[in-house]
């Protein structure tokens, strides 16, 4: 399949076999998992991936791709190809309690933090990811409290998954090739969060808040919100700035400011 990647919807082509057989040792589908990969682009997950599963679901944005996606099922595989957008999709449509959704893909740098979120709202319906992300965001993904890297992406994450980097994948494995590497990630939502969150909508937008004014300290970021006094009595210090503070610190100072 011969197709030019269009920079609008942020493709970069995964075509190195090394690269491409390491992710599916990494997934290591089973024949009933019910796995929806994100993005099938020329089929290079996609055909290997067929070749593991009886049921394959592939959201294809791209109708030139979806297309062209379509001709790789076998009479032993079958392959449906959702011309859907990822950020607006219902991936709890293809799930059940029996079958979690096991989610894989090359992840569109452009969207791939949207994406996670969209994806989190999700967590439920879904028992693993195995998706390809720029290095960068795996760091934020990943950092520990106290650098510029540590982040509402961080915190979020914390709160509700599991995230293992696999490996890294140099830029001559996609064409055409990005500027940056990238790494394969593994992400498994928790049943619980891994502390207390309590209100849901109240933490994130907690979280969001005081992201959005990173460089003030909490107290100022909150004057309106919670005095600095309170603050100090849940045993957060005020004038330390959001990167400070460790995950469960913005769900206590959610629950203050209920």
């Amino acid at each position: 399949m011969k197709v030019a990647a269009r920079k609008r919807f942020g493709q970069h082509f995964l075509h190195d076999p090394a690269v491409i057989r390491k992710i599916i040792a990494a997934v290591d589908p089973a024949l009933d998992d019910n796995i929806v990969e994100i993005g099938g682009g020329l089929g290079a997950l996609t055909a290997p991936l067929l070749e593991r599963v009886a049921l394959l679901h592939v959201i294809e944005v791209d109708t030139r791709l979806a297309d062209e996606l379509e001709r790789l099922a076998t009479g032993s595989a079958r392959l449906v190809v959702h011309r859907s957008d990822a950020l607006k999709f219902d991936f709890a449509a293809l799930a059940t309690r029996a079958r979690p959704l096991r989610v894989v893909g090359n992840l569109p740098y452009n969207i791939s933090t949207p994406l996670l979120f969209r994806v989190l709202a999700y967590r439920e319906a879904i028992r693993d990811l195995h998706v390809m992300l720029q290095k960068e965001v795996v760091t934020r993904m990943t950092a520990r409290p106290g650098g510029k890297k540590y982040g509402r992406l961080t915190v979020m994450l914390s709160a509700w998954t599991e995230i293992e980097a696999l490996f890294d994948i140099g830029p001559g494995a996609f064409a055409p090739a990005p500027k940056v590497w990238s790494t394969f990630v593994r992400i498994k939502p928790r049943a619980q969060p891994s502390f207390a969150v309590g209100d849901e909508r109240r933490f994130a937008e907690m979280v969001a808040h005081l992201f959005s004014m990173r460089r003030k300290t909490i107290g100022r970021a909150l004057k309106n919100r919670l005095a600095a006094d309170v603050i100090a009595a849940a045993g957060i210090d005020p004038r330390a700035r959001p990167e400070d503070l460790e995950p469960q610190d913005f769900a206590r100072l959610a629950r203050l400011g209920a």
